[in-house]
Protein backbone atom coordinates (compact mmCIF):
# COMPACT_ATOMS: atom_id res chain seq x y z
CA UNK A 1 0.00 0.00 0.00
CA UNK A 2 1.34 3.42 -0.90
CA UNK A 3 1.12 6.93 0.92
CA UNK A 4 2.00 10.47 -0.04
CA UNK A 5 1.11 13.59 1.39
CA UNK A 6 0.00 16.35 -1.56
CA UNK A 7 -0.57 20.37 -0.99
CA UNK A 8 -3.64 21.92 -1.94
CA UNK A 9 -3.77 25.17 -2.61
CA UNK A 10 -6.68 27.65 -0.96
CA UNK A 11 -7.08 31.35 -1.20
CA UNK A 12 -5.02 31.98 2.17
CA UNK A 13 -2.32 29.21 1.74
CA UNK A 14 -1.78 26.06 1.43
CA UNK A 15 -2.63 22.83 3.37
CA UNK A 16 -1.90 18.97 3.37
CA UNK A 17 -3.75 16.07 2.41
CA UNK A 18 -2.65 12.92 3.33
CA UNK A 19 -3.27 9.95 0.77
CA UNK A 20 -3.50 6.52 1.03
CA UNK A 21 -3.78 4.20 -2.48
CA UNK A 22 -4.85 0.59 -2.56
CA UNK A 23 -2.81 -1.88 -4.01
CA UNK A 24 -4.30 -1.75 -7.12
CA UNK A 25 -3.06 1.89 -7.38
CA UNK A 26 -6.74 2.89 -8.91
CA UNK A 27 -9.94 3.07 -7.61
CA UNK A 28 -13.12 5.42 -5.77
CA UNK A 29 -11.86 8.70 -4.10
CA UNK A 30 -13.36 8.81 -0.40
CA UNK A 31 -12.58 12.17 1.57
CA UNK A 32 -12.03 11.39 4.63
CA UNK A 33 -12.43 13.88 7.44
CA UNK A 34 -11.13 14.31 10.91
CA UNK A 35 -12.61 14.74 14.27
CA UNK A 36 -10.64 16.92 16.73
CA UNK A 37 -7.88 14.63 17.14
CA UNK A 38 -6.44 15.75 13.87
CA UNK A 39 -5.10 13.49 11.23
CA UNK A 40 -3.93 11.03 14.02
CA UNK A 41 -3.92 7.13 14.55
CA UNK A 42 -7.53 6.83 14.63
CA UNK A 43 -8.26 8.29 11.10
CA UNK A 44 -5.34 6.64 10.06
CA UNK A 45 -6.00 3.53 10.82
CA UNK A 46 -9.78 4.16 9.35
CA UNK A 47 -8.21 5.29 6.04
CA UNK A 48 -5.62 2.21 6.07
CA UNK A 49 -9.15 0.25 6.15
CA UNK A 50 -10.53 1.44 3.48
CA UNK A 51 -7.43 1.34 1.52
CA UNK A 52 -7.41 -2.11 1.59
CA UNK A 53 -10.90 -2.39 0.50
CA UNK A 54 -10.00 -0.43 -2.57
CA UNK A 55 -10.35 3.06 -2.15
CA UNK A 56 -7.98 6.35 -2.53
CA UNK A 57 -8.53 7.94 0.52
CA UNK A 58 -7.51 11.54 1.43
CA UNK A 59 -7.52 13.16 4.89
CA UNK A 60 -6.90 16.60 5.05
CA UNK A 61 -5.17 18.64 7.65
CA UNK A 62 -7.96 20.70 8.83
CA UNK A 63 -6.42 22.50 11.35
CA UNK A 64 -3.15 23.97 9.22
CA UNK A 65 -4.22 27.43 9.85
CA UNK A 66 -3.88 27.15 14.06
CA UNK A 67 -2.07 24.00 14.36
CA UNK A 68 -0.49 22.17 11.27
CA UNK A 69 -0.03 18.95 12.05
CA UNK A 70 -2.34 18.56 15.05
CA UNK A 71 -2.57 15.10 16.64
CA UNK A 72 -4.16 15.05 19.97
CA UNK A 73 -4.19 12.23 22.22
CA UNK A 74 -7.58 10.22 23.31
CA UNK A 75 -7.43 11.08 26.84
CA UNK A 76 -9.23 13.28 29.25
CA UNK A 77 -6.38 15.85 29.15
CA UNK A 78 -5.97 14.95 25.33
CA UNK A 79 -9.60 15.75 24.66
CA UNK A 80 -9.36 19.12 26.99
CA UNK A 81 -6.28 20.24 24.53
CA UNK A 82 -8.03 19.24 21.15
CA UNK A 83 -11.61 21.13 22.23
CA UNK A 84 -9.08 24.09 23.06
CA UNK A 85 -7.71 23.62 19.46
CA UNK A 86 -10.65 23.54 17.59
CA UNK A 87 -12.41 26.20 19.47
CA UNK A 88 -10.28 28.17 16.80
CA UNK A 89 -11.45 26.30 13.59
CA UNK A 90 -13.56 28.20 11.19
CA UNK A 91 -15.78 25.54 10.05
CA UNK A 92 -17.04 27.77 7.17
CA UNK A 93 -13.10 27.47 5.46
CA UNK A 94 -13.42 23.90 6.64
CA UNK A 95 -15.94 23.01 4.54
CA UNK A 96 -14.41 25.07 1.50
CA UNK A 97 -11.32 23.33 2.22
CA UNK A 98 -12.69 19.84 2.03
CA UNK A 99 -14.50 21.32 -1.21
CA UNK A 100 -10.82 21.89 -2.52
CA UNK A 101 -9.58 18.09 -1.84
CA UNK A 102 -12.88 16.83 -3.19
CA UNK A 103 -11.97 18.42 -6.18
CA UNK A 104 -8.02 17.38 -5.97
CA UNK A 105 -9.33 13.80 -5.60
CA UNK A 106 -11.53 13.72 -8.80
CA UNK A 107 -8.33 15.62 -10.32
CA UNK A 108 -5.98 12.60 -9.71
CA UNK A 109 -5.31 10.37 -12.47
CA UNK A 110 -5.37 6.97 -9.42
CA UNK A 111 -9.18 7.81 -9.00
CA UNK A 112 -12.00 6.05 -10.85
CA UNK A 113 -15.68 5.26 -9.75
CA UNK A 114 -16.86 8.12 -7.98
CA UNK A 115 -15.88 10.03 -4.99
CA UNK A 116 -17.62 10.14 -1.48
CA UNK A 117 -17.05 11.46 2.21
CA UNK A 118 -17.03 10.38 4.98
CA UNK A 119 -16.26 12.33 8.69
CA UNK A 120 -16.46 11.86 12.31
CA UNK A 121 -17.73 14.55 14.93
CA UNK A 122 -16.58 17.56 13.95
CA UNK A 123 -16.24 15.30 10.29
CA UNK A 124 -19.16 14.25 10.64
CA UNK A 125 -20.53 17.76 10.62
CA UNK A 126 -18.40 18.77 7.57
CA UNK A 127 -19.10 16.11 4.79
CA UNK A 128 -22.99 16.52 6.06
CA UNK A 129 -22.97 20.34 5.41
CA UNK A 130 -20.23 19.38 2.32
CA UNK A 131 -22.65 17.38 0.42
CA UNK A 132 -25.16 20.14 0.46
CA UNK A 133 -22.89 22.24 -1.19
CA UNK A 134 -20.66 19.43 -3.43
CA UNK A 135 -21.88 16.69 -5.89
CA UNK A 136 -20.91 13.20 -4.05
CA UNK A 137 -21.49 9.46 -4.60
CA UNK A 138 -22.16 8.79 -1.20
CA UNK A 139 -21.80 10.24 2.34
CA UNK A 140 -21.55 9.16 5.73
CA UNK A 141 -22.02 11.42 8.67
CA UNK A 142 -20.84 9.81 11.92
CA UNK A 143 -22.03 12.01 15.29
CA UNK A 144 -22.13 15.04 13.63
CA UNK A 145 -23.06 17.21 16.39
CA UNK A 146 -24.38 20.32 13.40
CA UNK A 147 -26.69 17.85 12.10
CA UNK A 148 -29.52 18.42 14.18
CA UNK A 149 -29.39 21.97 13.75
CA UNK A 150 -29.36 21.92 10.27
CA UNK A 151 -31.59 19.52 9.09
CA UNK A 152 -32.95 21.67 6.40
CA UNK A 153 -30.00 20.82 4.24
CA UNK A 154 -31.42 17.10 3.52
CA UNK A 155 -33.51 19.06 1.33
CA UNK A 156 -30.03 20.03 -0.94
CA UNK A 157 -28.49 16.76 -0.66
CA UNK A 158 -29.23 14.64 -3.66
CA UNK A 159 -26.61 12.16 -2.45
CA UNK A 160 -26.85 9.23 -0.87
CA UNK A 161 -26.72 9.92 2.80
CA UNK A 162 -25.77 7.71 5.77
CA UNK A 163 -26.59 9.35 9.41
CA UNK A 164 -24.75 7.30 12.15
CA UNK A 165 -25.53 8.51 15.90
CA UNK A 166 -25.20 7.01 19.32
CA UNK A 167 -28.98 7.38 21.59
CA UNK A 168 -26.58 7.57 24.39
CA UNK A 169 -24.78 10.47 23.32
CA UNK A 170 -24.08 12.87 26.05
CA UNK A 171 -23.04 15.65 23.48
CA UNK A 172 -25.85 14.70 21.55
CA UNK A 173 -29.35 14.25 23.47
CA UNK A 174 -31.57 11.94 22.26
CA UNK A 175 -34.29 13.70 21.39
CA UNK A 176 -31.91 15.62 18.98
CA UNK A 177 -31.24 12.75 17.11
CA UNK A 178 -35.07 11.80 17.12
CA UNK A 179 -35.18 14.92 15.17
CA UNK A 180 -33.12 14.08 12.86
CA UNK A 181 -35.11 11.09 12.49
CA UNK A 182 -38.21 12.82 11.43
CA UNK A 183 -36.62 15.23 8.87
CA UNK A 184 -34.80 12.00 7.15
CA UNK A 185 -38.61 10.05 7.39
CA UNK A 186 -39.80 9.50 3.69
CA UNK A 187 -36.99 10.59 2.22
CA UNK A 188 -34.98 7.71 -0.28
CA UNK A 189 -31.56 8.81 -0.25
CA UNK A 190 -31.20 9.07 3.41
CA UNK A 191 -30.27 5.96 5.88
CA UNK A 192 -30.34 6.43 9.82
CA UNK A 193 -28.12 4.15 11.76
CA UNK A 194 -28.47 4.86 16.05
CA UNK A 195 -26.24 2.81 18.01
CA UNK A 196 -28.84 3.10 21.10
CA UNK A 197 -26.85 1.71 24.27
CA UNK A 198 -23.74 3.50 22.43
CA UNK A 199 -22.11 7.02 23.39
CA UNK A 200 -20.34 9.68 21.45
CA UNK A 201 -17.32 8.74 19.46
CA UNK A 202 -18.53 5.43 19.73
CA UNK A 203 -16.52 3.62 16.64
CA UNK A 204 -13.28 5.37 17.63
CA UNK A 205 -10.65 2.59 18.91
CA UNK A 206 -8.21 4.46 19.94
CA UNK A 207 -10.05 6.34 22.72
CA UNK A 208 -10.63 4.07 25.21
CA UNK A 209 -13.33 6.28 27.05
CA UNK A 210 -15.32 6.68 23.97
CA UNK A 211 -15.51 3.23 22.15
CA UNK A 212 -18.01 0.55 22.16
CA UNK A 213 -16.40 -2.05 20.60
CA UNK A 214 -19.86 -3.94 19.83
CA UNK A 215 -21.62 -1.43 18.05
CA UNK A 216 -18.69 -0.17 16.37
CA UNK A 217 -18.72 -3.55 14.45
CA UNK A 218 -21.75 -3.71 13.97
CA UNK A 219 -22.06 0.14 12.57
CA UNK A 220 -18.23 -0.17 10.32
CA UNK A 221 -20.56 -3.31 8.62
CA UNK A 222 -23.12 -1.28 7.62
CA UNK A 223 -21.24 1.46 6.54
CA UNK A 224 -19.12 -0.50 4.30
CA UNK A 225 -22.32 -2.03 2.56
CA UNK A 226 -23.49 1.52 2.18
CA UNK A 227 -20.11 2.29 0.28
CA UNK A 228 -20.30 -0.97 -1.41
CA UNK A 229 -23.81 0.13 -2.41
CA UNK A 230 -23.16 3.55 -3.95
CA UNK A 231 -19.63 4.01 -4.11
CA UNK A 232 -18.30 0.29 -5.40
CA UNK A 233 -15.20 -1.15 -6.04
CA UNK A 234 -14.50 -2.56 -9.09
CA UNK A 235 -10.99 -3.01 -11.06
CA UNK A 236 -11.65 -1.43 -14.18
CA UNK A 237 -12.28 2.10 -15.20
Amino acid sequence: MQTRTDQVAAPDGTFDVHLWFPDAAIGPGILLVQEIYGVGPYIEKVALDLASRGYVVAAPDLFWRIHPHWQGEHTPAGTAAAIEVAGGFDFVRGVADCALTVAHLRSLPEVSGGVGALGFCLGGSIDYTLAAQVELDAVLSFYGSAVPDSTGLMDRIAAPLLLVFGGSDPYIERERVAAVEQAAEGRPNVVMHIEEEAGHAFHNSEAPMFHHPEAAGRTWEVALAFLSEHLPVTLSR
